[in-house]
């Protein structure tokens, strides 16, 4: 009765993780989880040979785009360990997957071939990763080579061995990264490579917030955007949960006492408001850096070469409003680019007629199909809208407050907000098979 009366009194949340560390095998999740997450820091700090971490460090604090990319690899790039990009071109690969299957049909037909299609598919998915992560790496080299940081690079001559060592390095790197976030996938709590996502933005926030303090003079700055940051993480909260529930009717004949008697029965299909998540942050910021990276490559040309990057590398930079509005369209752009193709591959009113189930005053087939598609067009929009002020609402903070030392992007809140989110419900769904309440009501 007191141990009843001592966890009534505790905080919910707080009672939530009591209860799962009493669990022995969600305990034994958790803790792995944590030991793989502390594993890929110690690995965010090996770097790769040959580099002046000096030199590395100066051209991180005064160029804003690599500041801007390496927020996404928790520190890796800024000291350009074997882990700088991450699990990006593991994610590049999905994507580009994701996208090809409603237009190649030998993955269409993987895709509908059950569990060994879906294994196939990742494996294709891991190999292409492969080259994707070469290329990238080599980029990356090349880039920092421009700014001084590295010399001898290159595919000739002397160049070749310690690029080849570089490159090969990072690609393993990446590689590493991919296949311990599987392994907390199979053998811990939530989705593996969303929380390496996670822990690199994560493990950023303790300098971020240190340099914010050491703005002495701006403290009524710090505050206002603290009180937006909060605001922008209840407004993904939000609209990640949103949902449109559209009304479904099955019908089932049984038989009883030798008659057929017709069952009805309902549910819903559950049309998220953002059914795109972070992709379209993800394309456009990918397509927003290309020409700043490839006018600071060529930046120290000269003649008309170096004009056009000074350009591109000036108007397309994170501190150019430019770069911002362009961003904003994008991002609507892809959120209904990518929404229509997902929501294309799922077939939703062929599962329904072939499930015998009909969304009550639409006829089933083409006339379902259409009805879902009106509705996912009209609800997208909102949630297009909403990715694109999540995604230029930081700067505009940044720009009203006058604090430029904590810089963190909406993309990067809505990738924690995400994988925070996910990881809470799938501890719940834990909790509630053992009848213990769970974090989320």
């Amino acid at each position: 009765m007191s141990a009843s009366r001592e966890a009534a009194g505790r905080p919910r949340l707080l009672q939530a993780v009591i209860d799962a560390f009493r669990i022995p095998d969600l305990r034994a999740r958790i803790l792995f989880t944590l030991g793989i997450l502390t594993v890929y820091r110690f690995v965010a700090h090996v770097p790769i040979p040959g580099v002046d971490q000096a030199a590395l460090a100066n051209v991180f604090r005064s160029n804003q785009l690599l500041g801007f990319l390496d927020l996404f690899s928790g520190g890796a790039m800024r000291r350009l360990s074997v882990a700088a990009m991450g699990v990006y071109p593991y994610i590049t690969s999905s994507i580009v997957f994701q996208l090809l299957i409603p237009v190649v049909p030998a993955l269409q037909r993987l895709s509908k071939e059950g569990e060994m299609g879906r294994q196939k598919l990742n494996r294709l998915t891991h190999w292409f990763t492969v080259p994707i992560a070469i290329a990238q790496g080599y980029a990356q080299l090349m880039l920092l080579q421009q700014a001084g940081v590295l010399s001898n690079v290159g595919l000739s001559g002397t160049a070749l061995a310690p690029t080849v060592s570089a490159v090969l390095s990072i690609t393993a790197g990446t590689m590493f990264l991919v296949w311990i976030g599987e392994l907390i996938s199979e053998r811990g709590i939530g989705n593996g490579i969303s929380l390496i996502i996670f822990a690199g933005i994560v493990a950023n926030f303790p300098e971020m917030i240190n340099q914010g303090f050491m703005e002495g003079g701006n403290t009524g700055g710090l505050f206002v955007f603290t009180l937006i940051g909060l605001g922008i993480i209840y407004l993904i909260v939000l609209f990640t949960e949103a949902q449109r529930r559209v009304p479904v009717q099955y019908g089932r004949s049984i038989f009883r006492g030798g008659r057929m008697y017709r069952q009805t029965g309902g549910s819903y299909i559950p049309l998220r408001v953002n059914s795109a998540g972070m992709i379209p942050l993800i394309f456009a910021f990918s397509i927003m850096l290309l020409p700043a990276t490839i006018g600071q490559y060529f930046l120290y040309s000269g003649g008309w070469v170096g004009s056009v990057a000074s350009f591109f590398a000036t108007s397309f930079s994170t501190t150019s409003w430019a770069y911002w509005v362009f961003t904003f369209i994008l991002v609507i752009g892809f959120t209904f680019f990518y929404t229509m193709a997902i929501f294309g591959q799922q077939d939703l009113a062929g599962n329904l007629q072939r499930n015998s189930g009909f969304i009550p005053g639409i006829r089933p087939g083409k006339p379902t199909q259409d009805y879902l598609n009106r509705i996912i067009l009209r609800i997208t929009w909102g949630g297009a809208f909403f990715l694109g002020v999540v995604a230029v609402l930081p700067y505009i903070a940044s720009t009203i407050t006058n604090v430029q030392a904590v810089q963190i992007s909406g993309a990067s809140m809505l990738i924690m907000v995400g994988v925070a989110l996910d990881t809470l419900r799938q501890l719940e769904a834990q909790l509630l098979m053992r009848r213990y309440e769970g974090f989320l009501r």
